[in-house]
């Protein structure tokens, strides 16, 4: 994108160089503002906080900036101007216009919108694309719209009868030492045709039509004239060649493609919704639903079950007391079922054993970063740890 308001490089279909896009965001002149000042009403403290207060509700209240101006469009009728601090919008305002009634003293609020200002950044004005065309652009199998009223033709006619005899004329070539041949002429005629003037060349089976029904062709003098002609149209891939008249290409007078218009035609999307994966947009979905200081507390709750672990120097302690416990369970109270109340050493000794084996696990992906000799030394030992551990009856 370039800046519109200095871009003055694009050139209109008269010739003259483009007006600069207005700026309704720019900061109105001394004048505009004295004007503007004169109406109390509209331009009071309380009118440019209840502006303010407007825009909080369409936008967050931190992207609107400080109070730049004030600007008069019409009788009882003021804009507000205030920066945005919106990223990405350098030079553009929020305007906010009010009015009131005649003798009225409450300012109404009509409309809010952002407008871009001096420093404001925009694209370059639409252009046509009949416009933005330039000759070289369409290849031969392109195919440009007709135009039925085209400035560089005109209706053809055919010698026919007496006129004939102009072409014996040129034939004669007066004025020269030597002309060329009729073997001259066969081996020019055949390289030709064989060649990029001919029909053989790329993209002439895609044309609509044959260069010998074209009103672009301007067809050669003397023995030639049969066969071969000289492309008049700019916009043809062999302006200015030799063609033969069973060539073609898409930019043909009478091409059957309807004109569409100054728009390009924009041919329908084909997107696969079901080959795409939905990716979250916040935080809080890419965590897997849990927030951020639940994620942040797993490494702790890691480092502290990884504290509780026996030491592999005596991994049988922690184990025989839990067997001992196991061996001698306290006895239910009377008048309460076993199945409801579980014994306490055997709860408290499944949960050191669920925490050991969690242990284990982090121990066993720990290794796996060690060096490659010390993973059956580590395997072994882990697997020693885990048999040790006590299992519930």
């Amino acid at each position: 994108m370039t800046d519109a308001a200095t871009d003055t490089s694009k050139n209109t279909a008269s010739g003259r160089p483009a007006a600069p896009a207005a700026r309704p965001g720019a900061l109105p002149t001394a004048a505009q503002q004295a004007v503007a000042a004169k109406d109390k009403v509209l331009t009071s403290p309380a009118a440019i906080e209840a502006a303010r207060s407007a825009l909080g509700e369409i936008t967050e209240p931190l992207s609107v900036g400080q109070y730049a101006a004030s600007r008069q469009l019409d009788k009882r009728l003021i804009t507000h101007l205030f920066e945005c601090n919106l990223a990405g919008y350098r030079g553009w305002r929020w305007a906010v216009t009010m009015s009131r009634p005649p003798r009225g003293r409450t300012a109404t609020i009509c409309e809010m919108e952002l407008l871009p200002g001096e420093e404001a950044l925009l694209a370059p004005a639409w252009v046509p694309w009949a416009d933005r065309l330039r000759p070289g652009d369409a290849t031969r199998s392109d195919r440009l719209p007709r135009r039925e009223t085209d400035e560089r033709l005109e209706p053809g006619w055919e010698a026919t009868g007496e006129d004939s005899d102009a072409v014996a004329l040129d034939e004669l070539d007066l004025g020269r030492a030597r002309v060329l041949s009729a073997e001259g002429y066969r081996r020019a005629a055949q390289r030709w045709y064989d060649g990029e003037p001919g029909p053989d060349a790329d993209g002439v089976r895609k044309a609509h039509a044959t260069c010998s029904t074209c009103g672009f062709l301007v067809p050669m003098a003397g023995r030639l004239r049969n066969t071969f002609g000289v492309c008049a149209n700019e916009w043809a891939a062999d302006d200015g060649r030799v063609v033969s008249l069973d060539h073609g290409c898409g930019a043909h007078s009478e091409t059957d493609l309807p004109d569409q218009g100054p728009e390009w035609p924009v041919s329908p999307s084909r997107l696969d919704e079901e080959a795409m994966e939905p990716l979250a947009t916040n935080g809080t979905d890419l965590r897997g639903g849990r927030t951020r200081e639940e994620e942040q507390a797993e490494p702790e709750a890691g480092q502290a079950a990884e504290a509780e672990v026996p030491t592999p120097e005596a991994p049988a302690q922690a184990p025989e007391a839990d067997s001992v416990r196991e061996e001698s369970p306290r006895e239910p109270e009377a008048g309460t079922a076993s199945e409801e109340s579980p014994r306490e050493p055997e709860a408290a000794a499944s949960r050191r054993a669920a925490s050991a084996r969690d242990a284990v696990a982090d121990l066993a992906l720990e290794r796996e970063h060690h060096d490659v000799t010390q993973r059956h030394a580590a395997a072994d030992a882990l697997a020693e740890l885990e048999a040790s551990l006590p299992t519930r009856a």
